[in-house]
C-alpha cells in the first residue's frame, strides 16, 4: 500500500513538472504564440520533461518503496516469533535510521521476553530454577532415560532456616538461601555425579519455595548410588554458613525417591520424595530418608483420612461432650469444657488425638473449628434459655485464630444463636500465647472486650514468659495434667504447682487444674490456693443430656448408673 503511495507521488510529480515546461514553452515563444505548430512544439517539450521526471522519481522512490516493503514484512515476521533476523540490507542502505530505530525496537522486546521469562521460570533471590521450569526440565530429564538406570529425587528442606529468618531478619535469610543454593550447585556440579569425564546427565538443581530445595539425577546405578549422593548433599549442608559475624549451623531433611520404583512419572515421584522428606523431619531431622513401602502405606493412609475428614464436615458427623469443672472453693460446676469427637460412619466414635493433628495439617482444622464454633453457640444459647449459668470453655486452633475473619465468624455464630458472650471462654495453647503476632493479640483484645473469657490451655508444657503473660488480656491458666500427676507423692512438684500458683495469682488470674484424677489430688490442689479443677475426679466427659439433668439436680455427679453413659476418656 506504501509502494503504491510513493509512485502515485512520483506520477503526480511527473505531471506537475510537464505542466511547468508546457507554460514556459508556451510564454517563450509569446510573439508568435496560437500557431498549432508552436503549441505542439511546447506539448512536446512538456511531455519529454514529464517522462524525464517521472523516470528519475521512480528510481529514487522505487528503492525507498521497496524499502519499507522490507521493513514492513520484517516486522511481519517479528510478530510471528522471529526477533532475531537481521534488518534487510536495502532497508539499511536506503533508510539507516529507519532500520536503526526497528533494530533498537527488536533488541528492547528480546531483553523484555528474556526478563519475563526469567521471572516466570528462574527464582529471584537464588537464580535456581523455580517449580515451573523444574518440572519441565525434570519431565525432559526422566523421558530421557535409558532402559535399567535409576533416577534419584531429592527433596531437601532446611531444618533451621526459620529461626534465621526470624533472628536476622529477611535479607540475611535470603544471603543465606544464596550460599545454600551455591553449595547444591557445587556438589551437584562436581563430584556429586561422578567426578571429571562423568556421562551422567547433568543434575537439576531448582528451588521449589520458601527454604525447600530439590536435586534429580539420573542414569545412577542403584539405591546406593543415590545414597552417597544425598549423603554428600546432607554434609555439604551441615557445614557450617559464615555470614558477616555469625556462623550459622541449619543442617537439612532430605527425602529421596527412586525412578522408576517410587513412581512411574515426576508427579509421582516428586510426592514420594515429599513423603519421605518429611519422615526424615519426623524422625529428628538432619538425616536422608528413602521412601518406602511402610511411607507409602502411611500416605495413604493419610489420605484416606484426609478424605474421611472432608466427608464429615459435609456430612456433619462431629459431636460436643461436655466436662465439668468444679470451684473447689464452693464445691460447685462453675463451667464446662466442649471436647470434639467424631462419630466415624464404620469406625465408631473416635477420639480428637486420631485426627486433629491431621486436620491441623491440612488445613481442615478451619472447617472443623468453624463447626465447633456454631456447635458452641447453640449449646450455650441452649443452656442460656434453660436457666443454666455455667460457662462454657472451648479450644480455638492456632490456624484458626490466625485467620483475619476469625472474630467476625464467631460474633456471628453468637450474635444468630442468642448465646451471651459473658459465658463463653476460649482457650488458647500455650505456645500460641506466647509467640502470636500482634494481629493476633488484638483478635483476642477484641473478644475480651465483648465479655468473652480467655484462658491459656496446657500451661507449663513449653516455655513460659510472665512478662508478656501480665500484658496480655487473660482470664484463666490450665495448668497441664503432667503437672498434677505426683502432686501428691512429691513434695518437689507441690512446691512447683504452689509457686505456678501464686505467679499466676499475682498476675490476677485464676488457675484450672487438668486431668484431677482422685480426691488425693483435688485436695492437694485446694490447700495449695487452686481455684478450679477439671478430671475424673469429678466426671469424664458427657454427653449434653447427662451434664444438664447433672446441673439440674436430676442426678447427683457420681451416679454411677450415669456415669456408665460417659463418653470414654478425653
Amino acid at each position: 500500500m506504501e509502494g503504491f503511495s510513493l509512485k502515485s507521488r512520483a506520477v503526480a510529480f511527473a505531471l506537475a513538472a510537464g505542466a511547468v515546461v508546457f507554460i514556459l514553452a508556451l510564454l517563450a515563444g509569446a510573439p508568435k504564440a496560437g500557431t498549432h505548430g508552436q503549441v505542439l512544439s511546447a506539448l512536446i517539450i512538456a511531455i519529454v520533461c514529464g517522462v524525464m521526471s517521472w523516470g528519475s522519481a521512480e528510481r529514487a522512490i522505487a528503492g525507498t518503496a521497496e524499502a519499507v516493503d522490507a521493513v514492513s514484512d520484517r516486522i511481519v515476521q517479528a510478530a510471528e516469533g522471529d526477533l532475531l533476523s537481521p534488518t534487510p540490507n536495502s532497508v539499511s542502505a536506503t533508510l539507516p535510521m529507519l532500520a536503526t530505530a526497528v533494530e533498537g525496537l527488536f533488541a528492547q522486546v528480546r531483553a523484555n521476553l528474556e526478563s519475563v521469562n526469567a521471572l516466570a521460570m528462574y527464582d529471584p533471590v537464588t537464580s535456581l530454577p523455580n517449580r515451573v521450569k523444574f518440572r519441565r526440565d525434570a519431565e525432559q530429564l526422566l523421558a530421557g532415560i535409558p532402559h535399567g538406570s535409576v533416577a534419584a529425587l531429592l527433596f531437601i528442606d532446611l531444618d533451621r532456616f526459620k529461626q534465621v529468618n526470624d533472628s536476622l531478619g529477611h535479607a540475611q535469610g535470603d544471603q543465606l538461601l544464596m550460599m545454600v543454593a551455591n553449595r547444591l550447585r557445587h556438589v551437584a556440579a562436581g563430584e556429586g555425579i561422578g567426578g571429571a569425564g562423568s556421562e551422567l546427565p547433568e543434575p537439576i538443581v531448582a528451588r521449589l519455595a520458601g527454604d525447600e530445595f530439590t536435586l534429580l539425577f539420573a542414569g545412577l546405578r542403584d539405591q546406593s548410588h543415590a545414597l552417597r549422593l544425598a549423603r554428600r548433599i546432607l554434609y555439604g549442608l551441615s557445614e557450617p554458613f559464615h555470614m558477616s559475624d555469625h556462623s550459622l549451623d541449619i543442617g537439612a531433611s532430605i527425602g529421596v525417591a527412586l525412578y522408576p520404583m517410587h513412581g512411574g512419572d515426576l508427579s509421582c515421584l516428586m510426592r514420594a520424595a515429599d513423603v519421605a522428606m518429611y519422615e526424615a523431619k519426623a524422625n529428628g531431622r538432619n538425616q536422608v530418608q528413602f521412601f518406602t513401602d511402610a511411607l507409602a502405606a502411611q500416605f495413604e493412609d493419610k489420605l484416606k483420612l484426609e478424605r474421611e475428614l472432608r466427608q464429615a464436615v459435609e456430612r456433619n458427623e462431629f459431636e460436643l461432650v461436655f466436662q465439668p469443672q468444679l470451684d473447689v472453693r464452693t464445691d460447685t460446676i462453675v463451667a464446662a469444657e466442649a471436647l470434639i469427637r467424631w462419630r466415624h460412619p464404620t469406625q465408631g466414635l473416635r477420639m480428637p488425638g486420631s485426627f486433629i493433628a491431621a486436620a491441623e495439617e491440612n488445613g481442615l482444622i478451619v472447617d472443623i473449628g468453624g463447626w465447633v464454633v456454631d456447635a458452641v453457640a447453640d449449646t450455650l444459647a441452649r443452656w442460656h434459655r434453660q436457666g443454666l449459668s455455667q460457662r462454657l470453655t472451648f479450644n480455638v486452633s492456632p490456624r484458626q485464630l490466625e485467620r483475619p475473619d476469625f472474630v467476625d465468624r464467631l460474633r456471628l455464630a453468637v450474635e444468630s444463636s442468642g448465646a451471651p458472650y459473658s459465658k463463653l471462654e476460649i482457650e488458647i495453647t500455650e505456645t500460641l500465647a506466647m509467640q502470636c503476632s500482634p494481629a493476633v493479640l488484638e483478635s483476642i483484645a477484641r473478644l475480651r472486650g465483648w465479655g468473652i473469657a480467655i484462658a491459656i490451655d496446657d500451661f507449663g508444657t513449653g516455655y513460659s514468659n510472665f512478662a508478656r503473660m501480665k500484658d496480655m488480656p487473660l482470664d484463666r491458666v490450665k495448668l497441664d495434667g503432667s503437672l498434677i500427676q505426683d502432686i501428691v507423692r512429691s513434695s518437689e512438684t507441690r512446691a512447683m504447682v504452689h509457686s505456678m500458683i501464686n505467679l499466676v495469682h499475682g498476675l490476677g488470674y485464676e488457675v484450672v487444674a487438668e486431668r484431677v484424677e482422685d480426691d488425693a489430688q483435688r485436695q492437694v490442689l485446694r490447700v495449695i490456693g487452686c481455684d478450679l479443677i477439671q478430671g475424673y475426679t469429678l466426671s469424664k466427659p458427657v454427653d449434653e443430656q447427662i451434664f444438664v439433668d447433672w446441673i439440674s439436680g436430676r442426678v447427683t455427679p457420681f451416679d454411677q448408673s450415669r456415669r456408665v453413659r460417659s463418653i470414654t476418656s478425653a
